[in-house]
């Protein structure tokens, strides 16, 4: 019993795997908008029924796609942010590999940042984004604030990531993304951040 388990689990992860390969490869060669989900099962050699057992829509295969691009781009970023002592510059060092990949696909990172904030709540890939998308916040985070646990840090990262998702979803063309006002716009919160936490220490109780 449990060996016939086992050969169906990994029967499903094998599925999993030609699906998610099939849809990559078609969104790499041809674009989201151009790519059905009947095109992913049979590059995939299953059903389209079988497809939408991992995934519910096309968006929904996107995400599943992109999700895994956005993780490394996210771990990429952070990671290089801790050799940068400047916060507002490490913040820009953590969003850098973000707009990176996205210029990869611009059009498609379009239909992602729709979808990660729009999309249907009940979806388990879109909750994996907004997973990734809340790790990226919390470096954010950490990086204002030194490491520490904070409240007002968190609310800056937060409005760190709205302004960089609106860059997202506004690609110029099919292979850039306008950052032009990015930078000033990071560095007016990064300094809205560091005010009020100098208010708060010089008054303890300040909320």
């Amino acid at each position: 019993m449990a060996d016939e388990e086992g050969r169906r689990e990994r029967g499903k992860q094998l599925k999993r795997e030609r699906i998610f390969a099939a849809a990559r490869d078609l969104f790499d060669e041809f674009g989201y908008a151009r790519v059905t989900t009947q095109q992913v099962a049979d590059r995939a050699d299953v059903a389209v029924g079988t497809v939408f057992r991992y995934a519910a829509t096309k968006a929904e295969l996107l995400l599943m796609v992109r999700n895994e691009d956005v993780r490394h781009a996210v771990r990429r970023g952070l990671e290089a942010a801790r050799s940068v002592p400047d916060a507002t510059a490490a913040v820009h060092a953590a969003l850098t590999p973000l707009f990176d990949t996205a210029a990869q696909h611009a059009a498609d990172a379009a239909v992602y940042q729709r979808e990660l904030m729009f999309g249907d709540a009940n979806e388990p890939h879109r909750a994996d984004g907004l997973a990734v998308v809340a790790e990226l916040e919390d470096g954010i985070a950490r990086i204002l604030s030194g490491g520490k646990e904070s409240a007002s840090a968190r609310s800056a990262a937060r409005a760190i990531f709205a302004c960089a998702h609106i860059v997202l979803v506004r690609p110029r063309g099919e292979v850039r993304f306008d950052t032009t006002d990015l930078p000033r716009q990071i560095a007016l919160i990064v300094a809205g951040y560091r005010a009020g936490a100098a208010d708060t220490a010089a008054d303890p109780t300040a909320k």
